[in-house]
């Protein structure tokens, strides 16, 4: 997914949820970190270039999952 694609997708759910999109980020981002505490099989399975994913990572990873 390219950024284009990504943006758009955030913006989406901003304007859907009403809020920023720094906000959905930061949302989006808190959700992630927060399953990173206790990650499950799956959740490791995610490639990342750190401990826990980006963002961009992860939904980079579920489409693909989704696609695949």
């Amino acid at each position: 997914m390219n950024r284009l694609q990504m943006r758009k997708i955030v913006r989406e759910i901003a304007e859907k949820d009403n809020v920023s999109i720094e906000e959905v980020r930061l949302q989006m981002q808190a959700a992630i970190n927060f399953a990173y505490i206790n990650p499950n099989a799956a959740a490791l399975t995610i490639p990342r270039k750190s401990v826990v994913p980006t963002t961009r990572e992860f939904i980079n990873h579920t489409i693909k999952q989704i696609y695949n």
